[in-house]
C-alpha cells in the first residue's frame, strides 16, 4: 500500500448491505486498511443478494474489494473484547447496524469517544439517531419513497424506483467525505469529530431542486419519463429507425441554432410559445410534435451527426451492455481487475477520482473470515486459542 494517500489509516467497519461498505471501499481504494467485521459463518447478508459474478453477489463484488474480512460474534464477550483490541489502534469505526444495536453492545458514539479519544466513529442510520423515526429500519427503496423521489420518477401513468440504490450510495458518499474531513480535522487540530449520516438526510439533500420548485412554485415537477420536468426540449425522441435519441437545449443560443439549422424553422426562435425556457415547458406538447416530425425523417445516426454539428448535446440511449463497451471507458483505460475468493479475476471500473501520479488500490474481494486467523495472530492469539474461539462460534 506504499504511496497510497490513506496508507497507515486503519478502519474497522461493522457493516452490511450497501451504504457503509460503499463508504469503506472508497477509503480502501485510497490505501486505508479496512477490517470488515462479519457474522461467523454467513457474513454480510449482501453476499447472498445474487450469484451472478462467478457465484458471487454483484453487490458484494462491487463494494468490498481491498478489505480484510474478520468474523466475530459480538454478542459473545470474547468477540467484543477482540473488537476493542482492534479499536485501541484504529482511526475510524464505521457502522450501519440495526437501530440501537451498537448502543446495546456498549459501542455508542458517546462511549466510544470517551474510551478512544482519537477514534472517529461514523454512524450510518436510516432516519438519524434521534427524532421520531430513530428506531425505524430503512432500506433504499423505503427512503426513495419517503423523500418523494419515487413520486418524481416514472411516467404520467405510474411511478418507478430508480434503477440503482441511490439512497445507499448518497449516504455512503457523505459518510466517505465526512470521514475524510474528520481525518483532516484530527490531523490539523488533534480533535476527532464523530460523523453521522442518515440515508434519509443524504437523499433529502439530493432532492434540493424539486424541493425548492415545489415549495415556491406551488406544485411538484411532473413525471415525464425521459423528458426533463423543468427544461424543454430536453429528453428522448424516436428516430426513423426506432432508436431513441436524447438531446438537450440549455440556453437561447442553442435554441436558435436548433430552430434555424436543425428544424429548418427560424420563425420559431422568437415565437412567444417557445422563446424562453419557461414558455417551452408550458407549450411542451406543441414543441414535442414539431421535434417528433423532424426526428421521423432521419435515422438515429444522421440525427446525432446533425445535432453534434451545431453544438447540441446529444446521445443515443444505451443499455448496460452498450455502456460496458463504451469507447470512453476503453480509450481512457478505466477498467482494472480484481480477484474474487478463489482467485478468479473480474473486470472492475477504476475509482472516478484520479490523483495524478497515484494508482488506486484494487486488491481482492475477501472470502468470509478470510483474514480472521492473521488478524487474531497479530493481536497475540495462539493457534490453539484461535481454534478454541472457532469451536465456540466466536469467530
Amino acid at each position: 500500500m506504499r504511496g497510497h494517500p490513506l496508507s497507515g489509516v486503519t478502519v474497522v467497519s461493522l457493516e452490511q448491505a450497501v451504504a457503509a461498505p460503499y463508504a469503506t471501499r472508497q477509503l480502501a481504494d485510497l490505501g486505508a486498511r479496512v477490517i470488515k467485521v462479519e457474522r461467523p459463518g454467513e457474513g454480510d447478508f449482501a453476499r447472498r443478494y445474487d450469484t451472478t459474478v462467478h457465484g458471487h453477489s454483484s453487490y458484494f463484488v462491487w463494494i468490498n474489494r481491498s478489505k480484510e474480512s474478520l468474523t466475530l460474534n459480538l454478542k459473545d464477550p470474547r468477540g467484543l473484547e477482540i473488537l476493542h483490541r482492534l479499536l485501541d489502534d484504529a482511526d475510524v469505526l464505521v457502522q450501519n447496524l440495526a437501530p440501537g444495536a451498537t448502543d446495546r453492545l456498549g459501542l455508542g458514539t458517546e462511549e466510544l469517544t470517551r474510551r478512544y479519544p482519537r477514534l472517529i466513529p461514523c454512524t450510518i442510520s436510516g432516519y438519524g439517531t434521534t427524532g421520531p423515526w430513530a428506531d425505524r429500519k430503512a432500506y433504499d427503496m423505503l427512503v426513495q419513497c419517503q423523500t418523494g423521489l419515487v413520486s418524481l420518477t416514472g411516467t404520467p401513468e405510474g411511478t418507478a424506483r430508480t434503477g440503482i440504490s441511490v439512497a445507499d450510495i448518497a449516504a455512503g458518499m457523505y459518510a466517505y467525505s465526512g470521514i475524510l474531513t474528520a481525518l483532516y480535522t484530527r490531523a490539523t487540530t488533534g480533535t476527532a469529530h464523530p460523523v453521522e449520516v442518515s440515508l434519509f438526510e443524504a437523499l433529502a439533500e439530493w432532492m434540493g431542486q424539486p424541493a425548492y420548485y415545489t415549495r415556491y412554485g406551488g406544485s411538484q415537477p411532473p413525471r415525464l419519463g425521459t423528458q426533463h420536468a423543468t427544461i424543454a426540449p430536453y429528453g428522448t425522441y424516436p428516430a426513423a429507425d426506432g432508436r431513441e435519441v436524447l438531446f438537450s437545449i440549455q440556453n437561447e443560443r442553442e435554441w436558435a441554432a436548433l430552430c434555424t439549422e436543425f428544424l429548418g424553422r427560424p420563425d420559431l426562435t422568437d415565437d412567444p410559445r417557445f422563446a424562453t425556457s419557461s414558455a417551452r415547458v408550458a407549450h411542451r406538447a406543441e414543441l414535442n410534435g414539431i421535434i417528433a416530425e423532424r426526428f421521423a425523417r432521419s435515422d438515429s445516426e444522421e440525427l446525432l451527426k446533425d445535432l453534434e454539428a451545431i453544438g447540441i448535446a446529444c446521445a443515443g440511449v444505451n443499455d448496460i451492455a452498450a455502456f460496458l463497451d463504451h469507447p470512453v471507458l476503453a480509450a481512457r483505460g478505466r477498467w482494472g481487475e480484481v480477484a474474487l475468493p478463489g482467485g478468479t479475476k473480474v473486470e472492475a471500473l477504476l475509482p472516478p477520482a484520479d490523483l495524478a501520479g497515484l494508482s488506486p488500490r484494487m486488491d481482492p474481494v475477501p472470502a468470509v473470515g478470510e483474514h480472521t486467523e492473521a488478524i487474531l495472530s497479530a493481536l497475540g492469539h495462539s493457534p490453539a486459542a484461535i481454534e478454541a474461539l472457532r469451536a465456540d462460534a466466536v469467530i
